[in-house]
């Protein structure tokens, strides 16, 4: 079964839940924890089953510069998202978490040796 875009329908009631508070940040600017020190930021365009559409993404492995993705993420909040990607597809398995860019909390310490 499908919805009416074609993403189909979760029969786990905790999956559909989930599914449609995801769905609310569609369209907004976002910020893709994985645990690891690569870190995913774009326009959020599609949440699918299997995973996530962003554009105009920035993929940033932070194990190539000097940042935690801490602070790579606090630099985006405050600079922008450079983006380096016009598309990525991330899998839903490889995110921890979701949040807004907008809601990323701007007074953050960074610990010493932390530069954005």
């Amino acid at each position: 079964m499908a919805r009416g875009d074609g993403r189909p329908v979760l029969n786990d009631a905790r999956t559909i839940e989930m599914s449609d508070e995801l769905d609310a940040l569609v369209g907004q600017r976002v910020v893709l924890d994985t645990g690891s020190p690569t870190v995913y930021l774009g326009l959020l365009d599609t949440v699918t089953a299997t995973g996530f559409w962003l554009s105009e993404a920035d993929v940033h492995d932070c194990r190539d510069g000097h940042a935690s993705p801490e602070v790579y993420i606090l630099a985006a909040a405050t600079d922008g998202i450079t983006p380096n990607r016009k598309r990525v597809f991330v899998l839903r398995s490889a995110v921890m978490s979701v949040s807004r860019l907008s809601e990323v909390i701007a007074d953050f310490t960074p610990t010493e040796g932390d530069t954005p």
